[in-house]
């Protein structure tokens, strides 16, 4: 009972995990940032001054002014309006697609280091090959051979990000199941899915909120970019990389077109990984002592 109590997914390590992230400022800046973005995502459609996919050809790269506050695009579309719903493919891409990794790195990370032995064996090498494969490599061609849209970024991305997941999720499950609660668990006659979720999975928790985290960030970036090659979403559907991209042939006359949308990924991708920061110094029990 008392390697139970010293549970790390207990409520008393959160509560004690929630007071060290209080005292990081830089951490609640990005989180209050962070919860800023998932209002504008979610209600896109009430703070948009504007019509995303509106054309106004009279407006036609209008620089920024009192009505248009970013400036207008070749078509003359609200770039404010367009970068406010590109913050919705955005984090839903990274929110999604790292969902998707997560659960495919816990299943496979727990199933190499609770069964051990061949399975391990297996896991290891795949986790091998997909670590080894560059990440932006396999997007595009798993893009090309599964088509442009939303759907499809997020099972490209979260099928390519779960091998770090799961040499994580490896490791501490190699850790816990030498654990007295474990071993008391089997020994009552407890499968090995109950031991998986009931005891495994708690402690799992911690790692995973901060790959989460962590994975975000570079899920954003990855969608820029295959959205800015053209694999990426369909258009006219708004995209801080398919702005970027649709820009680069105003770069010299019209920079403000590019610089806004550009402006929104590098914040954004700061503020979650000065996040994922502040949460693993905050959950990692190591760090912690």
């Amino acid at each position: 009972m008392e390697e139970k109590r010293k549970n790390p997914a207990s409520r008393g390590y959160y509560q004690e995990s929630w007071k060290i992230l209080r005292k990081n400022p830089v951490a609640m800046v990005c989180l209050a940032f962070v919860l800023f973005l998932v209002f504008i995502a979610l209600f896109a459609p009430l703070i948009a001054p504007f019509d995303p996919d509106a054309i106004d050809m009279p407006s036609k790269l209008k620089a920024p002014d009192n009505v248009h506050l970013f400036g207008c695009d070749e078509f003359g579309r609200d770039i404010l309006s367009r970068c406010i719903y590109g913050c919705r493919v955005s984090l839903s891409v990274g929110i999604v697609s790292q969902l998707i990794a997560v659960v495919i790195g816990y299943f496979m990370g727990v199933c190499a280091g609770y069964f051990g032995k061949r399975v391990d064996a297996v896991i290891s090498f795949l986790i091998q090959v997909f670590a080894s494969l560059p990440d932006l490599l396999l997007a595009m061609a798993l893009m090309f051979a599964l088509g442009r849209g939303l759907g499809n970024l997020y099972i490209a991305l979260g099928v390519l990000s779960w091998a770090k997941t799961a040499r994580l999720v490896r490791g501490t499950v190699l850790q816990l199941k030498e654990k007295e609660y474990v071993k008391a668990c089997r020994i009552d006659g407890g499968s090995s899915f109950r031991i998986i979720m009931k005891h495994l999975l708690p402690n799992c928790i911690p790692t995973l909120i901060i790959t989460v985290t962590m994975g975000i960030p570079s899920a954003i970036l990855s969608e820029a970019s295959l959205s800015f090659l053209g694999l990426g979403v369909r258009a006219p559907m708004s995209s801080w990389g398919m702005m970027i991209s649709s820009s680069k042939t105003f770069i010299r006359t019209s920079p403000f077109y590019s610089l806004f949308p550009g402006f929104c990924i590098i914040i954004t991708v700061i503020a979650f990984n000065m996040l994922g920061d502040g949460l693993r110094d905050a959950l990692d029990p190591k760090l912690r002592k």
